[in-house]
């Protein structure tokens, strides 16, 4: 337990972010989820290239936050448009 005001408030502001941050993460691995269920049901070239972008746009706009590490992000990235080449390769 805290022992001074200023340690209250530093508890109230550490919980506050923590929630921000577990919401914000929750977000951003639902975008993740729902492009790979996308391209699970074979889509259209396009309708993949639009929803990659933004899933794209999602993990610069997180790891510029510092939501997520740079690298993290550059990661999933990668990965992620594997699948999408991978999905309409053959």
């Amino acid at each position: 337990m805290p022992n001074s005001a200023s340690a209250e408030k530093s508890l109230r502001k550490a919980n506050v972010r923590r929630e921000r941050n577990r919401q914000q993460r929750s977000a951003l691995r639902t975008t993740v989820k729902r492009f790979r269920a996308l391209l699970a049901t074979k889509p259209t070239q396009e309708t993949a290239d639009a929803q990659f972008s933004l899933v794209t746009k999602a993990l610069d706009q997180a790891a510029a936050k510092k939501l997520i590490h740079k690298n993290t992000a550059s990661r999933v990235k990668s990965r992620l448009a594997a699948l999408k080449k991978k999905t309409f390769v053959g």
